[in-house]
């Protein structure tokens, strides 16, 4: 089975997670600096089978758009068009950042490491791929 790979894109950090092969755990992968996530998604699929993509989509609470809502949907487009053929979802993202900031308390991390956006883009990735991973399961 091929994995499915998270994405919290943000127009600096864009924080990665991917499932095992039989699609069962979300585990952290890497924080990329936007402009580079490209080539690091290309690298990536030609190592390991990719399934499908899950993005985060920002919104608010009342369900419109976020100021970062554009670019998100930008970088969609632009992924369709890399790997046309692996399936695009995106997935309600509201609340990751916080709760990947109370995970990582709840892991007795430092505040130096909590303060380090690139770990907190990352467990917001798992975090976005694992609600994905259980909608499914309904």
């Amino acid at each position: 089975m091929a994995r499915i790979l998270a994405i919290d894109y943000g127009t600096k950090r864009v924080g990665l997670a991917v499932t095992d092969p039989l699609q069962l755990i979300a585990t952290a992968l890497e924080t990329v600096h936007s402009k580079d996530v490209m080539n690091f998604l290309k690298a990536y699929c030609q190592r390991e089978s990719v399934e499908a993509f899950v993005v985060g989509m920002p919104t608010n609470l009342d369900g419109t758009d976020t100021s970062n809502t554009p670019h998100v949907r930008g970088f969609i487009r632009l992924l369709r068009k890399s790997f046309p053929e692996t399936p695009v979802h995106e997935h309600d993202e509201r609340f990751t950042s916080v709760m990947a900031l109370q995970a990582l308390i709840s892991m007795g991390t430092t505040k130096k490491d909590r303060r380090d956006k690139g770990v907190v883009d990352r467990v917001s990735a798992t975090i976005i791929l694992q609600s994905f991973l259980e909608t499914r399961r309904i």
